[in-house]
């Protein structure tokens, strides 16, 4: 059984995605619960596993964000139909260093970084117009300069407590290998499919 750091799986699983060619390849289903003990689910992009987590980042007013300072604990899922692969996660979640939110922010694509100067994502709007005509004044104002960090964007850690990989096998007898936190180190167990 690979008895690999489970972080560094999950950063060659999602390059082995990106390699397929697999659009999204870095997509990740993000599950929080907010203080009325509901749970929501999201898409978000995983940024990058380092050797402490799995980064990623959100505006730091969100709902996903009220909710991890009520509730730090999430559960995070990727899955590669076409690999036949899926990585299950749970852990903690913890607001990361400023300096990593200014690192990763230059890297996003324009127009999502425009989209987070002009938009409070997930409150309630008329419509897109006047967001659109704010947009429009962000182009012309900022021209081919660097998008500004936004004050109230934020990278996430999501330290996790247990990882399970699941490889699909032809014969339904999936590999499963679940590592569990132990100290400083990981536990690692098989589980039937």
């Amino acid at each position: 059984m690979d008895r690999s750091d489970p972080l560094q799986l999950i950063t060659r699983w999602v390059e082995d995605a990106r390699e397929a060619g697999l659009p999204e390849h870095d997509a990740v289903g993000l599950t929080t619960v907010g203080a009325d003990g509901r749970p929501s689910a999201r898409i978000v992009s995983l940024r990058f596993a380092d050797a402490e987590g799995l980064i990623v980042t959100t505006s730091l007013w969100t709902r996903k964000a009220r909710e991890l300072s009520v509730n730090p604990w999430v559960a995070m899922l990727l899955h590669w139909p076409s690999l036949r692969r899926q990585i299950a996660v749970s852990g903690r979640a913890e607001l990361a260093e400023r300096a990593l939110a200014e690192e990763i922010f230059p890297r996003r694509d324009r127009p999502h970084q425009l989209q987070a100067l002009v938009s409070r994502q997930g409150e309630p709007i008329e419509g897109l117009a006047p967001l659109r005509e704010r947009l429009a004044e962000v182009r012309e104002e900022l021209g081919d300069r660097p998008a500004p960090v936004p004050e109230d964007w934020g990278a996430v850690r999501v330290v996790p407590a247990v990882v399970e990989l699941w490889e699909g096998a032809d014969d339904a007898l999936h590999d499963r290998r679940m590592a569990e936190r132990d100290g400083a180190g990981w536990r690692w167990t098989r589980l039937a499919p």
